[in-house]
């Protein structure tokens, strides 16, 4: 995989895409010159017939340069199957490149990243961005290149035949040139405020659809109205605005075409009265100008995606040159036979130009004790938890597995040891083998069957319609939230690390369910060192030590026992829970 350098300029970064690829980039460029040659040499071979083979009578020599005529177009036949077939793979290549470096990159950013970025957007830089720089960089080099060479080439032929006439020409395309592109750039802009409407107007079809029952509840169905009345009226105004510039461009473009013929045939007359012109040149000139119809739309054509690829290659290098928030160190270790010895000591966080979220924690987690850690609602309780397998870096103090500093090994070898269960559980859209299997994907089939039955998740498994083969949906919506919560922990059975975060783990669920998964998760918990978060005092009375976490420090500690003797804040929420 090449390396490269997204910290150089974005030219460089852009023609870097070309490297892996020089063989189809050379072709392309190759083809689309024998395409600029074919069209050049038609209109040449037709004044040089016009002019010494017709009136001669040379029927050999005529029908020969018929003959290569056909062959050159031929040719160039097969130079656009060539294009369009293998210049399209290279703009493929290129994006699967790009798409390949993005993820990667957007793979190893940090949770700071992802609070700040929403995920609708980077799909959309994944996908629609890339498409954009892939169509400039399969047509970009093309098109300027054939456009170009198709000018100034013609330009050049036609200074031999009349150089006054080329002169004219010359002068007049930059001209026609400007004006065309500018009309197409608002066309750009007006197409993007009829993108923006069509985006108003289905939003408000979806809020006055989706919700249809609060609409009705409050009986509000002419605002709903009113609101998309608004919205169609300005969807109306900027489809209006678009016609009018796109008719606009559309008339200019012909106009552009058609007086250059009339610039060279109102002149080219004078010459052929005057005799200082014969009528071959005027149909060489003419058919010189009909060609400049194609590389003056693909000109026109290139400013715009430029436009758009440029915008769209902007973001992309905006993703690249993010840096991760949390790396590992140069000299970064692997964190290797972990018995799961934790500490904090005088901890301190604060989010990017934040205020302060945890200051001077010490805690200390022997090896195979429980630690929960509660408290009221944005206390920190679960940003102490993300610290420990380094989703955030402290800002001050160090966290400590078996006496390392975190920061000191490497992330993945950290996090191989540490198994995670949340309240909002992920499950991918596969099957129910494969989501378990996400804990460690080398397993076999009874390994993950084994799994299962410890998670207490066996028999429902075998009960569905295709059993561990079962299909779980987007983000596991075929399955109840007990079921989903099994799987989360059959996942880290699979795993088995020896240190184990649970996050809220069943606060989600209701009672019975609760009580069910509370077994599983003792059962997980046995011989293994424990951060627990957690509302529900009830599910964390047995645990070794318990944390309060208030105004960001440990405002009591002990064991459950200890804290209600205290009489403090734990007692105040242990009494309050008892009476709901």
């Amino acid at each position: 995989m090449q390396k490269r350098d997204f910290s150089q300029s974005p030219l460089k970064v852009f023609f870097s895409y070309y490297g892996p690829h020089k063989k189809l980039f050379t072709l392309d460029i190759i083809m689309a010159l024998l395409g600029v040659a074919a069209d050049l040499v038609f209109p040449w071979a037709t004044r040089h017939a016009l002019q010494a083979l017709l009136p001669d009578r040379k029927y050999v020599a005529f029908f020969t340069v018929m003959a290569v005529l056909f062959a050159a177009y031929i040719l160039r036949s097969l130079t656009v199957y060539i294009v369009t077939v293998f210049g399209h793979e290279l703009g493929v290549r290129v994006e699967a490149d790009m798409r390949s470096d993005i993820f990667r990159h957007v793979q190893q950013l940090s949770f700071s990243f992802f609070d700040t970025h929403r995920t609708g957007k980077l799909m959309s830089r994944m996908t629609t961005d890339l498409f954009e720089i892939t169509e400039l960089a399969h047509h970009g080099p093309e098109n300027v290149l054939q456009a170009g060479l198709t000018l100034i080439g013609a330009i050049v032929i036609l200074m031999t035949v009349r150089w006054e006439l080329a002169l004219v020409l010359l002068i007049m395309l930059p001209l026609l040139l400007a004006v065309v592109i500018s009309l197409r750039l608002k066309l750009r802009n007006a197409s993007k405020d009829v993108k923006q409407e069509t985006a108003e107007i289905n939003a408000a079809v979806e809020g006055g659809v989706s919700g249809a029952r609060t609409v009705k509840a409050f009986a509000n169905e002419s605002v709903e109205m009113e609101k998309f009345r608004v919205s169609n009226e300005r969807f109306k105004k900027s489809k209006r605005v678009y016609y009018r510039r796109f008719g606009l461009f559309n008339s200019a473009t012909e106009f552009t075409v058609a007086a250059m013929q009339v610039v060279v045939f109102a002149p080219g007359g004078y010459y052929i009265m005057k005799g200082r012109m014969d009528l071959a040149d005027l149909v060489a000139f003419s058919l010189y100008v009909s060609i400049f119809t194609s590389p003056i739309r693909k000109l026109i054509f290139f400013v715009e995606q430029f436009e758009t690829g440029r915008a769209g290659f902007e973001r992309f290098l905006e993703i690249m040159r993010t840096p991760a928030a949390v790396e590992d160190a140069p000299d970064a270790k692997e964190l290797e036979s972990v018995t799961g010895d934790v500490e904090y000591r005088d901890v301190g966080f604060h989010y990017e130009n934040g205020p302060p979220v945890i200051e001077h924690v010490d805690l200390h987690i022997a090896p195979g004790e429980t630690l929960a850690l509660v408290g009221p609602s944005g206390s920190g309780k679960t940003t102490l938890s993300q610290l420990l397998p380094r989703f955030y870096d402290v800002t001050e103090g160090a966290v400590l597995v078996d006496g390392q500093d975190i920061r000191s090994v490497t992330q993945a070898s950290l996090r191989r040891h540490i198994g995670m269960i949340q309240q909002d559980v992920f499950l991918f859209a596969d099957t129910v083998r494969e989501n378990i299997r996400y804990g460690r994907p080398d397993a076999t089939d009874e390994e993950v069957a084994h799994a299962a039955m410890l998670a207490a998740i066996h028999d429902e498994i075998l009960a569905m319609p295709e059993g561990y083969n079962s299909f779980v949906g987007e983000r596991g919506v075929m399955l109840s939230g007990g079921q989903k919560q099994r799987i989360a922990l059959a996942r880290v059975f699979l795993k088995n690390p020896p240190i184990l975060v649970l996050d809220e783990a069943t606060s989600a669920l209701d009672s019975v369910t609760e009580a069910a998964i509370q077994r599983s998760l003792e059962e997980l918990s046995s011989g293994r060192t424990v951060i627990v978060v957690a509302h529900r005092l009830s599910t964390i009375r047995n645990a070794d030590h318990i944390a309060v976490i208030e105004n960001e420090h440990v405002a009591e500690y002990g064991t459950h026992e200890e804290l209600l003797s205290k009489g403090g804040l734990y007692a105040g929420l242990w009494n309050t829970q008892k009476l709901m």
